[in-house]
Parts: C-alpha cells; sequence; structure tokens
C-alpha cells in the first residue's frame, strides 16, 4: 500500500508542468524549490514534499528539467528521495511516465530478486487552458514479478476537466487558479479504486492545492503549497 501512496502522489503532483519558456505553469531554472505539506480529512498533517529543481538543458527545441523530490512522513522521517524528468516543447509539456516510479523504490525491489515492467502514457498539459476544455488521460501500469507471485499496479487519471477559476490563499501567497477535476482509478490485483481530485493549477507557480475525495465525495486528503522559492 505504501508503493501506491507514493506513486499515486507522485501522479497527481506532477500533473502540472514545469516550464517558464515553453509553458505558463512552474518556473524552471535551476535552484527553484516548493513544498508541499499533505494533511487528512481532519486537516492533521501527514507528511511534507519537498521540490527543487536541479537540472535544466535545452536541446534540438526540447527543454528538460530534472526534478528532485523528497518525501518525509508526519513524524520527520525521510521515506523516499526521488528524481524524475520534464520534457517541454512547443505550447505542451510532458512528464514521461517511466519518471513516475521512483528509482529507489525500483532498486529496492531488483535487490529483492523482483523484475518490474513500466509502461503507460506521458502526462500532457498545454498552455492554452480555458474553463470547460477537457484534457488528455493518462495512467502508468507496474508489473512486479517475484517467485510464485505477480502483482499488477495501475494508476489512470481519467475525465480531466478544466472546471473553473478561483482565487487561492496559502501559506506560500495567494493565487488566481484553474481548478481541474479527474478521476483517478488504481487498481492492485484485479481490486479498483476510484478517487476523485480537484487541482489548483497557477500560472507561474504550478500546482497550489489538491483535493482527493472518496467515491461518495467525501475529502479524504489534500496537498498544499506551503513554501515557494523562485
Amino acid at each position: 500500500m505504501r508503493t501506491l501512496i507514493l506513486i499515486y502522489c507522485l501522479f497527481l503532483v506532477t500533473s502540472v508542468a514545469f516550464s517558464q519558456n515553453c509553458s505558463k505553469y512552474y518556473p524552471m531554472e535551476e535552484g527553484t524549490s516548493f513544498q508541499y505539506t499533505m494533511t487528512n480529512k481532519k486537516g492533521k498533517t501527514e507528511g511534507v514534499t519537498d521540490y527543487s529543481i536541479t537540472n535544466v538543458e535545452n536541446t534540438g527545441g526540447v527543454t528538460t528539467a530534472t526534478m528532485n523530490m523528497k518525501f518525509t512522513d508526519e513524524k520527520g522521517k525521510e521515506i523516499l528521495v526521488s528524481d524524475y524528468k520534464i520534457s517541454c516543447t512547443g505550447d505542451v509539456v510532458k512528464i514521461d511516465y517511466n519518471s513516475l516510479v521512483p528509482a529507489q523504490m525500483m532498486k529496492q525491489y531488483t535487490d529483492m530478486g523482483m523484475e518490474m515492467e513500466i509502461s503507460g502514457t506521458d502526462i500532457e498539459l498545454p498552455n492554452n487552458l480555458s474553463v470547460g476544455q477537457g484534457l488528455e488521460d493518462a495512467n502508468v501500469a507496474i508489473a512486479i514479478k517475484m517467485t510464485g507471485m505477480n502483482m499488477n499496479i495501475k494508476v489512470d487519471q481519467l475525465n480531466r476537466v478544466v472546471e473553473k477559476k478561483e482565487s487561492v490563499t496559502t501559506p506560500a501567497g495567494n493565487f488566481e487558479c484553474y481548478v481541474i477535476t479527474q478521476d483517478n482509478i488504481s487498481e492492485i490485483m484485479g481490486v479498483k479504486q476510484t478517487m476523485p481530485s480537484k487541482l489548483w493549477l497557477a500560472e507561474g507557480v504550478g500546482m497550489v492545492k489538491q483535493e482527493t475525495y472518496n467515491k461518495k465525495g467525501d475529502l479524504t486528503n489534500q496537498m498544499l503549497l506551503t513554501k515557494l522559492n523562485n
């Protein structure tokens, strides 16, 4: 379950773009950093995720940024450190689905004698967002092979729609955001779970807030931008 939660959190947070030159959303400069605090439905802190841009390269009209992520639990224990890449071409930013599975996690499984196969569809976000606009679906699937047993994990982002514009205030400031709704469907060993979510996205900043709900529409957790240094 910890594996699914970490992949799921990565999938949500990286559902947004990271470029000043070829996207309106998120700065793409080395040294830029930001922090999100995750809370449960009662407002209790469950963990903190710190991001920093460690490298930016421009080759053949494609801009690629390397993002470092560190997840710390509610007790201050470092749970995961990972790097992933985001590429930007023209007016669309793509997040490679392979990058959504942390190398540290893959190494742990490999050291245990397991094999992992990853497939999926890159996450895309265009510059020209507008209320009512539909966005492309995305997914990542992981097949874990071990002696005498195989385990399949899949996370889909479906029905992605720009719902409205809204002002949001967080400890990091006040932001004018587009609100993107989507259905997140996870599947482990044939057992499916649907988790609708909303994503608040601000120009030049990126994700400001994200809320996840159960199938009844009740809030289950929230991620909020609490620090920004750009």
